[in-house]
């Protein structure tokens, strides 16, 4: 992917998938790539349409959800960029969690009931829906792993107040129920997924993208429940699949390990789902499109003007 260079550009930042650039320490414009990450590693091969599939489901799940709190989104002037408002970012993600999976299970399967502060009840089983959602926060890192933390300490540490960090919360809360909600019209339950915020002044301002699949996990609603009585795997759509195979081939991001090989079977294989989980989530067939790095700059230049 090209890194460009557009008018009254102050500041440019090249992330694990995607690249961000500070326009007249205002604006951000922010290009989804294809590349993939997992275990904090970018995996040396691109993924088809995987920018534009985060990137159309983050617009659609942000209009979608702007009369619960601001969102920093203003336009999306190609398939794989967005245009919206810079805020003074919180070092906090919020993590929701709907279901017992993931991190949450592996810290409830060796013996601890208590996670960021939120306490989980005895008797569940992996992927048990909770009896209400938890919030497990973690610390936004500037490198490496992000870790967790709970809202005392948050607030203890001077991360967020108390007022503002009041205010995360019950937006959080709103939004999973949202993004819950619009799951279930699809056939879907959205098990976890999580949030960052910032301010402009006053206001606090929902930034980055929601309920992707790289932000997000979900569940197939039919034979859910079938499955949790067997004891048997969930079917999910995420990344999760990918950071399956990375175990099962001896990766998980440590010192010493290599990155697989991916072959382009397998990279078609990773494509497909992510264009699986768009159709399943909007509820739209997915439209590919291929733009060249001129035209992509060209639209992006226009919007700006817009502003």
């Amino acid at each position: 992917m090209a890194t460009f260079n557009f008018p009254d550009q102050t500041k440019f930042y090249s992330g694990k998938v995607r690249d961000v650039y500070t326009i007249n320490d205002k604006w951000l414009v922010m290009v989804a790539s294809n590349r993939i990450s997992a275990f904090d590693v970018i995996l040396p091969k691109p993924i088809p349409y995987k920018g534009q599939v985060l990137n159309q489901i983050a617009a659609y799940m942000l209009k979608a959800t702007e009369d619960i709190c601001p969102n920093w989104l203003l336009s999306s002037p190609t398939p794989n960029s967005s245009i919206g408002k810079k805020c003074v970012p919180f070092r906090v993600e919020m993590v929701v969690r709907g279901t017992l999976t993931g991190h949450a299970w592996r810290t409830y399967n060796s013996g601890k009931r208590e996670l960021c502060g939120a306490v989980m009840p005895d008797g569940l089983k992996e992927n048990d829906l909770f009896p209400s959602p938890i919030i497990t926060p973690s610390t936004k890192a500037e490198e490496g792993h992000d870790e967790d933390i709970s809202k005392t300490e948050i607030i203890q540490r001077g991360i967020v107040n108390a007022e503002d960090y009041a205010v995360l919360e019950k937006y959080t809360l709103e939004l999973f129920e949202r993004g819950k909600q619009i799951a279930a019209k699809r056939g879907l339950i959205l098990a976890d997924t999580k949030y960052e915020f910032g301010k402009i002044g006053d206001t606090i301002y929902l930034m980055d993208e929601i309920h992707t699949p790289d932000s997000s996990r979900y569940f197939y609603a039919e034979g859910y429940e079938e499955r949790q009585a067997k004891g048997e795997k969930q079917k999910q759509l995420s990344k999760e699949f990918v950071r399956e195979w990375l175990i099962a081939n001896n990766f998980m991001g440590k010192e010493g390990q290599t990155v697989p090989e991916m072959s382009n079977e397998w990279i078609s294989t990773i494509s497909n789902r992510y264009i699986e989980l768009y159709e399943k989530v909007i509820g739209e067939k997915f439209k590919p499109e291929e733009l060249s790095d001129k035209e992509t700059e060209e639209r992006i230049v226009a919007a700006l003007q817009q502003l």
